[in-house]
């Protein structure tokens, strides 16, 4: 079956699944924000096909959201970095675990902790705030035209 592409829908939700729809996308990113550079490193850690894999780097490459540089030691290897497009897709991340935490495991089941690498203490919960700071549910939001899209999403 042949995919649609949202990539120019109106709706940003559908333009990023188009980007970043597809399950490998993400956990590709997960590996690089643990540090994975190397083809071989993304192989080992996801179990995934050479074939699949080359193949979501190049489009995760199209995109914008790694960018290949030459190994420090051998200037004929690649290595993947996040760009900042990339980076940014930390908080989406973080969104789904948290989701998946809540979600996705039964009460008492052992579960990795994300935790603040200088305090040592887990994240907070990430939540829809409004500007002024108050928090917002499903209910106290809504979708209404006005201004255009910004790179750095102010």
């Amino acid at each position: 079956m042949k995919r649609t592409s949202f990539g120019t829908a109106r709706c940003p939700v559908a333009r990023a699944l188009d980007a970043i729809g597809d399950w490998w996308t993400l956990l590709i990113v997960r590996e690089a924000l643990r540090g994975a550079r190397r083809f071989g490193e993304f192989e080992q850690r996801l179990g995934l096909a050479k074939n699949i894999l080359a193949a979501r780097l190049r489009k995760m490459v199209a995109d914008g959201i790694l960018e290949r540089r030459p190994a420090p030691e051998r200037a004929d290897r690649s290595e993947y970095h996040l760009t900042e497009k990339g980076r940014r897709l930390q908080v989406v991340l973080l969104s789904l675990r948290q989701w998946g935490e809540d979600h996705l495991y039964a009460p008492g089941e052992e579960i990795t902790l994300m935790v603040d690498e200088e305090a040592g203490a887990p994240l907070r919960r990430l939540r829809v705030q409004a500007e002024d700071g108050r928090l917002l549910g499903p209910g106290e939001v809504r979708l209404r035209s006005g201004r255009t899209a910004t790179p750095d999403g102010n």
